[in-house]
């Protein structure tokens, strides 16, 4: 009798979080469809065709996987653990990723010799963040933009981010790529280099020639984007984005500590010592490994990601232009070091 008590019990429980649940999701539903006339406002505003909205509006619903997505972000202000880098390295410049990299590097190299004359980006780097952010175009993300856009705008922890993506998606529509292109991962990156809605509108470049900009399936169009991207971020041609290093046994680190704040991403740049040229690297001892040394007013920073004893970098401001693309050091290394490896 008391199992059965118990399980009647277990079962009320259940129908009544199902319940809650289903009133939740209907609560943020309604709430979602009294947001969007605020997004179309925003969208007539921008100029983007009345006929666009007609056509979009009325096809969206809220999408709980994504805000569930979204909460489950990494990244406690609190935290001041740090793993180590080695393997982040080797999950991501493992052989399988060098091997399909080579295999992409050898196909396209007349293509993105062009890009790197008119960039002065090389053509491993362009590569390498074709590989990091989507293995080489195997997967771009299945969501729909625009459902996916709306619902974070709505959702509201960072609604001007992503209400602006979100009527940046609307533009690309007004430019003739159709929607069911629109697709990419929960948080908006599309097509093979995972631009945002915006950074498309901005930064993407016809590479084949048939006056589209199509980073969805040309993989010109999607080399030369990523080629404008870092030409739009600064990069430097001529210098490398840096190279490992090896630091002599009883290296005074404590003058070389970087006493700058930066403004966006303090965290990634607070693990950077100081800015030193090349040769006063070398007069401190530094060695390179495996290759010799840049120009020697080359300016650098020394980072060492596993700590003293492990290998250790000198980063130069291309490495920085990396880091605009996604603002963490182990993905800044791991596209310098794949397409190091890619190159070879």
């Amino acid at each position: 009798m008391r199992t059965i008590i118990r399980f009647i019990r277990s079962g009320v429980a259940v129908l009544i979080a199902l319940t809650f649940a289903s009133s939740a999701t209907a609560q943020d539903e309604a709430g979602f469809q009294a947001y969007l006339p605020e997004l179309r406002a925003q969208a007539l505003r921008e100029g983007v065709r009345p006929a666009t909205l007609d056509a979009v509006l009325p096809t969206l619903t809220f999408n709980e996987r994504v805000v569930a997505l979204d909460r489950q972000q990494p990244g406690n202000p609190n935290s001041t653990a740090t793993p180590p880098f080695a393997p982040y390295k080797a999950r991501h410049v493992d052989a399988a990723r060098i091997g399909r990299g080579r295999t992409a590097y050898a196909a396209n190299r007349s293509r993105l010799a062009r890009v790197e004359a008119e960039t002065g980006v090389p053509e491993a780097v362009m590569v390498a963040i074709w590989g990091h952010e989507t293995n080489y175009g195997s997967y771009t993300g299945d969501f729909d933009l625009l459902r996916s856009l709306a619902t974070l705008a709505y959702e509201g922890r960072r609604r001007s981010l992503f209400a602006g993506e979100f009527v940046a998606t609307l533009k690309i529509l007004d430019r003739g790529i159709p929607r069911s292109t629109l697709v990419g991962s929960w948080a908006g990156a599309t097509g093979n280099p995972q631009f945002l809605p915006s950074i498309y509108l901005r930064l993407a470049r016809d590479g084949d020639g048939d006056g589209r900009a199509d980073i969805w399936r040309s993989q010109a169009d999607t080399l030369a984007s990523i080629g404008n991207y870092f030409v739009s971020a600064g990069w430097r041609a001529g210098q490398p984005w840096g190279f490992a290093v090896s630091v002599p046994t009883g290296f005074d680190r404590s003058g070389q500590r970087n006493q700058l704040v930066s403004p966006r991403c303090p965290r990634v740049f607070e693990r950077h010592s100081r800015w030193r040229t090349m040769a006063e690297w070398r007069a401190l001892g530094i060695a390179p490994q495996g290759r010799s040394w840049p120009g020697d007013n080359v300016l650098a920073t020394l980072m060492e990601p596993d700590g003293p004893g492990a290998t250790a970098y000198l980063l130069t401001g291309n490495y920085r232009v990396i880091l605009d693309y996604n603002c963490s050091n182990f993905y800044a290394l791991s596209v310098g070091l794949l397409a190091d490896a890619v190159e070879q």
